[in-house]
């Protein structure tokens, strides 16, 4: 070549080489009669600028090549010949309205077809083929050789080919159109385009002569014009290619992006999208030509970029039809998983959306940046109408969104088994790199946002669907060695259910042997996906809610400096900035709060998450009886002791998710949980909550109670709630539920936390409440009667606990509105009191309403479940190590409700705090009379020297009577105990009498009474009463001496001590008192007067123990320096 020619003849040289081979020999004849005057003929078409032949030799080894040599004919019997591409030709893609090449709207008009359209592929009456031929290449690729015509009949632009008339002039060929010279016309005309580009024009070129194609099915493949319209279609699609791969051979620049890009995001049927036909077709081609796979690609890689810039807002939708449209043919679904944008590697969590190939398709949500203000514009102004309006259109919009984005997925993972292991891949670095979203307080610049995690969650879920039947038929396909198979799922810093770091890394050490199917994958995928997708964005519910009052709480503060300002305009601007800040941070706070709660509380896609949650309630209700085929056999309590290694090594998730979700449910949207999935939720409660041994932590367990609590609340037509009716009538909860409540009320002393003593008081308040509703079914009862005979140590411990519930909360509660009582009285009184003062005092007022309120709440619970113990189970809560702690807990609240200072207690407006004096005396009085029967009772109020006085047993009669808290029956069973009491106090006085002064060695150390069953602690070699140190046990497992680990099987009878003290008691009592009036004097062991004087001062022995007693809560903390409760006396 020389240096002379432009670099478009070089290019347009190289392409003719490329196009030479034709499979026809009268073509190929043609072809190169015509080679050796193309130079000339291209000349006249074009001339860009000229560039040296170096150059062009460069550009022409990078640039691809495009084979567009005939291809053979197609089998006959074959009409569809695209059948073998596995495409589903039925399966469309939603229609959009887009703008056409012309700026018009498409609409379901049909396209313009060529003139010959609707006739017959013979010509017309007496047309010879080669007439025939340059009329219909003329109308399908719009060209004329005569310049005098501009226009086709039906008005269409019409390309003159100058160049080609010329050419065709000086061979003294015919001027006329025909398959020879095609491709330089398509050339031609490629390249003298204005207003559009070469790909639009011959895009428009491939759909007229697809139509044209489909006249010629079934036709004669000897007939001459098959020939025409078939080569015509080649080389068709072969410039299209050129236009897509080689855009420079038209002198167009290289342009920025992908020049099929915007050609998929137009329907398809439009003059200038890409049709199922030019698919099929580009596609056969990729074994051909690489270049034609790498444009695609890239065509996609294109989408992603752009659509990765968009939002919700936005006109996003022509991205995802591409998409969907592109992934139905499975050799570009191939070719797109092995794209470098699909799965690049080391993706961090926050790229994930912007990096990765699909990440845009997922990222399209109601929660990007600027679509919540869009939904919820100033939030504040909103009424509830509204708000639940919107939601409901955000949750359409996002429920389309997923159906689409669930067929994208469902096309590649159908495709085989590389682009689903791809798929499966793209899914697990989603949930794996993104466990940071769980964090107490995760950094939202670190992490993928939440509603990329929440379309991920919502796609999982449905991923499940086909293997979630009613019947569980593939429930056993979950392979429980799934975590030990080299799983997708990262769990190696997860907290296990119950084994620490090391049992976790020995046991998954163990590889098992196969391969993991799919549903063990999705199944894994879909948890992890709840657990840092849904699950964590209602957390982030959770804290936007404290976010926004923190906020409200200091523009209130802000306000109150605003005075400052007024006099100073420069000043008050940027105050008033400072104030805009936050309000602005308010709106977009609360717009974001309505926009997750819109998606959250989507009944369908609830629905989908509750389907899968039963699932995995059953999965795990399999593992903790392996070898049982739940449900359809029954499960049998209790488990054994130890749990299977698999499930104590399962990350915590597994039930943390399925107690966060039904928690989320029961609170929300009760109503779309379905009676079977109630059946097996209660199951795994009581089965878990029976052998709770199995689960380590603390609170994880005590979720199990919230669940329940929560769905014991009243909803809609049922006053006990989803599950209060089930609870009490479901065989396996009314077995076994009970116990397990109380074994879990016992644990939750020690929740190993930093709140542990708060919240066991809240644990212990839905348990309460619980056991209300069930308390109406009579097994429940004769099963506390059965625990307190055969259980004793048990029952002696729940109760001895409540007891410190009940005292502490009541003291508390008390206290707080006497102080209220004070605080108020003192505000009155001091007017004039200067301005931080009463500030200071507000504040302490408010402190001490808070208390109360909080409280008082649970001081109602727990004395209810306290009446309703003691009315099943009198004689249980007499016995030595209970019946003194309870008289004195009573007296003292007696005395405090209607005693000297019981006026203490007025406080304005009592219901706001929940606290109705009348109500709790009337229960208290109640308590008393469910033990009225019992001495031990009687004998134990009447030795409590504190609080005990005959005249408020007296005063309490007077105002039961006076407001008719008590039937007439009521009230004589408590003058007569009142009277029962005063007898006992007399026969105590005179036992003690009789005995006289007691030698301190016969004392207990703890309580000051005589010794009854005196034993010897192990360690500290201290002696001290059976009772007392048993009742130390059930709050303290320590010798009270010296801190040291102590069981009651340790101690060892004091036989020595025990004889000494009967000596002494014998020596002392030269007769006994024959009538004592309440019951035989041998059977009482009276306290004694030291012990009486401790009472007076207002210490005893419960205050040691746990300082519940008297309000002197802080004695119950004994020293860990090894000090004893005897310094706290010393003192």
């Amino acid at each position: 070549m020389s240096d002379s020619m432009s670099d478009a003849d070089k290019i347009r040289n190289k392409r003719l080489a490329k196009l030479g081979s034709q499979s026809s020999s009268s073509q190929a004849g043609a072809t190169g009669e015509r080679s050796g005057d193309s130079a000339s003929v291209r000349q006249s078409v074009a001339k860009p600028s000229t560039q040296d032949g170096g150059e062009s030799e460069e550009k022409e080894q990078a640039r691809p090549k495009i084979n567009i040599s005939k291809t053979p004919d197609p089998p006959i019997s074959s009409p569809n010949s695209f059948s073998r591409l596995g495409v589903k030709t039925n399966s469309r893609a939603p229609a959009t309205t887009l703008g056409s090449s012309a700026g018009r709207p498409i609409t379901p008009m049909k396209r313009d077809r060529p003139s010959s359209a609707n006739e017959s592929p013979g010509s017309k009456l007496g047309e010879s083929v080669e007439a025939w031929e340059n009329r219909i290449l003329g109308a399908i690729f719009r060209l004329t050789l005569d310049q005098a015509i501009s226009q086709d009949m039906h008005g269409h632009h019409l390309h003159f080919l100058g160049g080609v008339k010329d050419d065709l002039e000086d061979q003294n060929e015919p001027v006329r159109l025909s398959t020879a010279v095609l491709d330089q016309a398509l050339l031609e005309a490629a390249s003298n385009l204005e207003e559009t580009t070469p790909l639009d024009y011959l895009l428009g070129c491939w759909k007229r002569i697809t139509k044209q194609w489909r006249t010629f099915r079934g036709a004669n493949i000897e007939d001459p014009k098959y020939g025409i319209i078939r080569e015509a279609r080649r080389l068709c699609m072969s410039y299209c290619l050129f236009a897509v791969t080689m855009p420079d051979m038209f002198g167009r620049e290289p342009p920025e992006t992908n020049p099929l890009t915007p050609h998929l995001l137009v329907e398809p049927e439009d003059d200038r999208g890409v049709c199922h036909e030019f698919l099929s077709e580009a596609i056969s081609r990729f074994e051909e030509d690489d270049s034609v796979r790498t444009a695609f690609v890239g065509a996609v890689e294109d989408l992603s970029r752009q659509l990765a810039k968009l939002s919700m807002t936005d006109n996003y939708k022509p991205y995802i039809f591409a998409l969907r449209h592109i992934v139905r043919y499975p050799p570009l679904v191939n070719a797109l998983v092995q794209s470098p944008l699909f799965l690049p590697s080391h993706v961090p969590a926050q790229s994930l959306e912007n990096s990765t190939l699909l990440g845009p398709f997922f990222g399209i949500s109601p929660l990007q940046t600027g679509v919540p203000a869009n939904y919820f514009a100033s939030p504040k102004t909103l009424d509830k109408g509204f708000i639940m309006s919107s939601q409901r259109a955000l949750r359409m919009t996002l429920q389309t969104h997923q159906t689409d984005i669930l067929a994208i997925v469902n096309s590649i993972i159908k495709t085989g088994k590389d682009p689903r292991d791809k798929m499966l891949d793209w899914l697990s670095v989603c949930v794996n790199t993104n466990h940071k979203r769980r964090a107490l307080h995760p950094n939202p610049e670190a992490i993928s946002s939440d509603g990329f995690m929440i379309n991920i969650t919502a796609c999982l879920d449905q991923l499940c669907e086909p293997f979630m039947d009613a019947t569980f038929s593939k429930i056993e396909r979950i392979d429980v060695d799934y975590l030990r198979r080299t799983p997708r799922v990262d769990i190696k810093e997860e907290t296990k259910l119950n084994a620490d770091q090391n049992a976790a890394d020995l046991f998954f050490s163990k590889n098992a042997s196969g391969s993991s199917n799919f549903i063990s994958e999705v199944f894994f995928l879909t948890m992890a996906a709840h657990q840092y997708g849904s699950e964590a964005a209602s957390a982030t519910l959770s804290s936007l809610d404290k976010d926004i009052k923190r906020m409200e709480k200091t523009i209130e503060e802000l306000e109150l400096d605003r005075h400052k300002y007024i006099n100073d305009p420069g000043n008050l601007r940027m105050f008033d900035h400072a104030v805009k800040r936050f309000r602005d941070k308010i709106d977009q706070g609360l717009s974001y709060k309505h926009a997750v709660q819109g998606i959250l509380l989507d009944d369908l896609s609830q629905a989908r998450s509750m389907q899968f949650m039963r699932y995995v309630i059953v999965w795990l209700l399999r593992l903790v009886v392996p070898g049982h085929d739940f449900p359809k056999h029954s499960i049998q309590l209790p488990l054994p002791n130890e749990a299977p290694e698999v499930f104590k090594c399962l990350p915590e998730y597994f039930l943390e998710v399925v107690v966060s979700n039904f928690k989320f449910i029961m609170r929300n949207m009760p109503q779309i949980i379905t009676s079977t999935q109630s059946d097996e939720l209660v199951m795994l409660c009581v089965t878990l909550l029976q052998n709770s041994e199995y689960i380590k932590n603390p609170y994880l367990k005590s979720g199990l109670v919230t669940i329940m609590y929560h769905g014991i609340w009243p909803v809609y037509n049922r006053p006990n709630g989803i599950l209060g009716d089930l609870l009490r009538s479901l065989p396996f909860a009314t077995k076994y539920l009970l116990h397990g409540l109380m074994k879990f009320y016992n644990e939750v002393e020690n929740t190993g936390g930093h709140n542990q003593f708060y919240d066991k008081f809240n644990i212990r308040y839905e348990i309460f409440q619980i056991i209300k509703c069930i308390w109406s079914n009579s097994v429940y009862r004769e099963q506390l009667s059965l625990e307190a005979e055969t259980n004793v140590d048990f029952f002696v411990r729940f109760v001895n606990l409540l007891l410190n519930d009940v005292t502490f909360v009541l003291d508390e509660s008390l206290t707080a509105f006497i102080e209220i009582h004070r605080i108020s009285e003192e505000l009155k009184i001091s007017k004039d009191l200067e301005q931080a003062a009463r500030t200071e005092k507000e504040e302490l007022l408010t402190a001490a309403k808070g208390k109360a309120k909080s409280y008082m709440q649970l001081t109602n619970e727990t004395v209810a479940m306290l009446k309703l113990f003691t009315e099943a189970l009198a004689n249980s809560f007499t016995m030595p190590e209970i019946v003194q702690r309870l008289a004195d807990m009573l007296d003292y609240n007696l005395n405090t409700m209607v005693g000297e200072k019981s006026s203490h207690l007025k406080v304005d407006h009592p219901e706001e705090y929940g606290f109705n004096p009348k109500e709790l005396l009337k229960e208290i009085m109640d308590i008393y009379l469910n033990l009225k029967d019992k001495e031990s009772f009687v004998f134990a109020v009447a030795r409590d020297g504190r609080s005990y006085k005959p005249e408020v047993f007296e005063k309490a009669a007077t105002i039961v009577k006076r407001w008719s808290l008590q039937s007439s029956e009521a009230v004589a069973a408590w003058t007569a105990l009142a009277e029962k009491i005063k007898r006992a106090k007399e026969v105590d006085d005179q036992a003690e009498e009789d005995l006289g002064e007691i030698p301190e060695e016969f004392l207990d150390p703890l309580m000051y009474d005589l010794m009854k069953d005196p034993v010897i602690l192990p360690r500290s070699k201290i002696s001290v009463d059976r009772s007392t140190i048993r009742s130390h046990l059930l709050s303290d497992p320590n010798d009270p001496f010296n801190r040291t680990p102590l069981k009651i099987e340790d101690v060892i009878p004091d036989t020595d001590l025990l004889a000494r003290i009967e000596a002494f008691k014998a020596e002392r009592k030269g007769k006994r008192i024959a009538e004592s009036g309440v019951m035989d004097i041998g059977q009482v062991v009276g306290g004694r007067s030291r012990r009486q004087e401790m009472r007076k001062n207002g210490i005893d022995g419960v205050s040691m123990f746990d300082g519940r007693s008297g309000g002197d809560f802080a004695a119950s903390e004994l020293n860990r320096d090894g000090s004893t409760a005897l310094s706290h006396v010393a003192a």
